[in-house]
């Protein structure tokens, strides 16, 4: 599967893509407030490229647990200076971290040619999946829900949600083959379904091409003895090698360097690729 931009293309089966988080914002659970300024965030793309990121994700606010949410106005001037200066001059494929449909236009038109929604087209009434279909840009689809109980399968769960994001798509004429799913880890499910989701990630790649997300997350920390998330690098490219051997296609993570050389491995055995 391919995917093609104006000047690029990623190829979704060949090797695990990495993606590497920027996040633009003071109060991300990893490094907010790092790279709120647009040299810091310049000088940290780069290395993120150097290290092996495939893709820069940007996002102007924390989804954290508890996160504040801000408005529309203050995650487009937070990151569209960035999105602009990156794209300028490291041209790099970008995606916008974002689920409201007026900053994911701004991105767009500011040099971003993804979008990662982390309500997967259902947290408006349809103006995301406009904004998609508009720009003719691929999308990643992420589980969502506001509370941590499910009354099925959790992958039954996950399933209906797409379901719904597939039936949100068609509706608006966007291209089923552009989407990503992401199953949302950290997001509405606590640390054992976090766990379990890991365990039956082969379901969900075996019909759509998944990016994993589970870069420092809680669960891993709780593996490790609740390590903090500075402590949760090694932790989180266990769960890198573990979704590769699933199936995935994409890796979001915060450490490309260390998750990239993992792949490169997990990749030779798993995709049996001439080294």
């Amino acid at each position: 599967m391919k995917l093609k931009f104006k000047d690029k293309e990623l190829i979704l089966d060949e090797r695990t893509l990495v993606m590497g988080i920027l996040n633009i914002t003071p109060d991300s659970f990893s490094d907010g407030g790092k790279y709120n300024n647009i040299e810091a965030a310049l000088k940290q793309a780069e290395k993120l490229i150097d290290d092996g990121a495939d893709i820069i994700d940007i996002g102007g606010e924390s989804t954290r647990p508890g996160h504040i949410q801000i408005s529309s106005e203050e995650e487009i001037t937070r990151i569209v200076p960035v999105i602009e200066r990156i794209k300028k001059e490291l041209n790099p494929i970008i995606s916008i971290d974002t689920y409201k449909y007026d900053v994911a236009e701004a991105a767009i038109k500011a040099g971003a040619d993804i979008v990662n929604d982390i309500w997967g087209l259902q947290y408006d009434n349809g103006e995301m999946a406009e904004i998609v279909k508009k720009y003719d840009v691929p999308l990643i689809a992420m589980h969502n829900q506001n509370d941590e109980i499910y009354r099925e399968d959790i992958m039954d769960s996950l399933k209906k949600f797409f379901d719904k994001t597939y039936e949100i798509a068609k509706k608006y004429g966007i291209d089923k083959e552009k989407i990503i799913l992401d199953p949302g880890l950290g997001f509405g499910k606590n640390v054992e379904q976090n766990i379990e989701l890991m365990s039956k990630l082969e379901i969900l790649c075996a019909n759509a091409p998944v990016l994993l997300g589970a870069s420092k997350k809680r669960f891993i920390g709780k593996l490790l003895n609740d390590l903090p998330f500075n402590e949760r690098v090694e932790g989180t490219v266990a769960t890198t090698v573990i979704g590769i051997q699933k199936g995935v296609s994409i890796v979001r993570v915060h450490n490309v360097l260390e998750n990239k050389r993992a792949c490169m491995v997990a990749d030779g055995i798993y995709r049996r690729k001439k080294v």
